[in-house]
């Protein structure tokens, strides 16, 4: 989505993720030094380290914000961008930012249950988005922004339909939550340059104007959430 926006920080332009991500790929290529796939893949086929942890699937606008916030959370042993909610097969980053598919940006965590619950995830999922916009979030425009969660069973849809009419009597937000929830089918990983991209590009204009004053405003609504690292002394 060809889209560009003003934040107030001296007339500095941020770009939409999907134009970002076209402006800087070559210096993210570059800055890349984790071992993830050049392309997309099903997330099988990357998963063995994790296979003794939990994993879940959400969807929150641009992919980097949202794995960055769950990289923070305690018990968290991994994040991953990809997409998810899609029908067709080996969906690309150009094809699902054109809007060109039924995919979502989206995020894998691995985490360990005996550490932090599923709620508790739900807790950072809505703090770390506006669960009230419609196919979209900010500058982001276009179902594959949109939010949702992607259960793999009766236990987590459950617990997210609790979670949602939790935070709708709560009157937390003006406005009506239009999070999805949609059981999860195959998810393929993004490109590797887009895993820890924030970590990689931390002074890249989208990152400076839109992802780091989401994931700073999950962080002082929930420091109990919070890895030690990430805690303000």
């Amino acid at each position: 989505m060809k889209r560009i926006f003003l934040f107030l920080t001296l007339s500095t332009m941020v770009l939409s993720c999907a134009n970002s991500q076209k402006a800087n790929s070559t210096m993210a290529e570059k800055s890349q030094t984790i071992d993830y796939p050049e392309g997309v893949v099903p997330v099988g086929e990357i998963d063995a380290p994790y296979e003794d942890l939990s994993k879940a699937v959400f969807a929150g606008g641009c992919f980097w914000c949202v794995e960055a916030v769950f990289e923070r959370v305690e018990g968290v042993e991994e994040a991953i961008s990809g997409y998810a909610g899609g029908t067709t097969t080996d969906p690309t980053y150009k094809k699902v930012a054109s809007g060109m598919t039924d995919y979502a940006e989206s995020v894998i965590v691995y985490y360990d249950s005996t550490v932090v619950s599923y709620d508790e995830l739900l807790t950072a999922f809505f703090a770390g988005h506006d669960p009230t916009q419609l196919n979209r979030q900010g500058p982001d425009v276009g179902p594959q922004y949109r939010s949702a969660i992607f259960y793999a069973d009766a236990y987590e849809k459950d617990k997210a339909e609790a979670f949602i009419q939790q935070l709708e009597e709560s009157g937390k937000f003006q406005k009506p939550i239009v999070t999805k929830l949609n059981p999860l089918s195959t998810f393929y990983t993004a490109e590797g340059y887009h895993q820890d991209y924030i970590v990689h590009n931390p002074n890249q204009p989208y990152v400076v104007g839109v992802s780091m004053p989401k994931i700073e405003k999950f962080m002082k609504a929930h420091p109990e959430l919070l890895k030690n690292q990430y805690k303000k002394p």
